[in-house]
C-alpha cells in the first residue's frame, strides 16, 4: 500500500495536481496577463477551468430542458 505524501501547511487534505504543456504564444499570454493581475499562472488556469467547467453545466442543463 502507498503512503499518502503529508500535505503542506496550511491546506487541509491532498489537492490533485496535473501538468499542462501550452503552446509558447499562449503561455507568454498567460504570463502577461499573470503579472498584470499580480497573480501566479495556476491562479488564471484555475479560474478559467472553474468559469469553464461552470459554463459547461449551465449548457448541460439546458440541453435537457432544464433552465
Amino acid at each position: 500500500m502507498t503512503a499518502k505524501k503529508p500535505t503542506k501547511k496550511g491546506r487541509s487534505g491532498v489537492q490533485p495536481r496535473a501538468s499542462v504543456t501550452f503552446p509558447p504564444a499562449l503561455y507568454k499570454s498567460l504570463g502577461d496577463l499573470a503579472k498584470s493581475k499580480k497573480v501566479s499562472i495556476a491562479w488564471i488556469v484555475r479560474e478559467a477551468a472553474e468559469k469553464y467547467v461552470a459554463d459547461q453545466g449551465a449548457f448541460i442543463q439546458q440541453g435537457r430542458g432544464k433552465p
